[in-house]
C-alpha cells in the first residue's frame, strides 16, 4: 500500500482541484500496485492525508472515485495514442517507435490494468473516448503507406496491425513480466517480436 513504510500522509489544506488530482494519482498508484480491489476510499485517504469523509465529499462514493479514475486514465490513454498517431504521420516514425509508445501507454500509464478492470466490470462504454483515436491511428498508418491506398484489403490489413499491437500491449502489461521470466526472455522481448512481425501485415 502507498506510504506503507512512512505511515499515513499528514493532512494539509489544499484546493478542491488539487485534492482531486492527488486522490486520483494515489488511486492510480494503488491500482497498479494492488489491482482494482486496492482502490478504496480509506486507502486513498490514508495515502494523501485526507479523511474518509473528505474523499467522499470530492467523489461521492467509492464508485464515484473509481469512475473518475477510469475517466482520467482513459483520457491519458487517448492522449498517448494521439501522440502515436502524430509519430506515424511524421517521416521518421518507425514500427518499433509506434510499438514502444503503445506498450508504454498500457504499462507505464496503467492502461493495461484499466482495460482489464473495465472489461471485468462489463461497462465497455468507458472506452468510448479512445474509439476515435484508434480510428485515427488506422488512417495514419494507411496514409504512411500510400501504396496501400488502392488495395482493397488495406483497411483490413491495417486494422490487423492496430489490433495486434493493442492486444499484445494489453497482454504484456497484465501478465508479460512473469511470462517473460518463465521463458527467460528480455524485458523488451514482446515489443521486439511485435515490431518484427508488423511489416508482414502490409506486404
Amino acid at each position: 500500500m502507498a506510504n506503507e513504510d512512512l505511515g499515513p500522509a499528514k493532512r494539509r489544506k489544499r484546493t478542491p482541484e488539487a485534492a482531486r488530482l492527488e486522490a486520483l494519482a494515489a488511486a492510480r498508484a494503488l491500482l497498479l500496485e494492488g489491482g482494482p480491489n486496492a482502490v478504496t476510499l480509506k486507502a486513498v485517504g490514508e495515502a494523501i492525508g485526507m479523511s474518509h469523509a473528505n474523499v467522499i465529499h470530492h467523489f461521492g462514493s467509492a464508485a464515484g472515485l473509481q469512475s473518475a479514475l477510469m475517466g482520467a486514465m482513459v483520457r491519458d490513454l487517448a492522449d498517448a495514442l494521439t501522440e502515436a498517431v502524430d509519430h506515424v504521420r511524421s517521416d521518421d516514425a518507425a514500427f518499433r517507435r509506434l510499438v514502444d509508445m503503445v506498450f508504454d501507454a498500457f504499462s507505464q500509464g496503467g492502461a493495461g490494468y484499466l482495460a482489464a478492470w473495465i472489461a471485468l466490470s462489463g461497462d465497455l462504454s468507458q472506452l468510448d473516448p479512445v474509439r476515435e483515436t484508434v480510428r485515427s491511428l488506422v488512417l495514419a498508418i494507411k496514409d504512411k503507406f500510400a501504396d496501400l491506398a488502392d488495395d482493397e484489403t488495406a483497411v483490413e490489413r491495417i486494422t490487423s496491425v492496430v489490433l495486434f499491437i493493442a492486444l499484445s500491449a494489453f497482454g504484456d502489461a497484465v501478465i508479460g513480466a512473469p511470462l517473460r521470466g518463465m521463458l527467460g526472455r528480455a524485458p523488451d522481448a514482446t515489443r521486439a517480436i511485435v515490431a518484427q512481425l508488423l511489416p508482414s501485415f502490409l506486404v
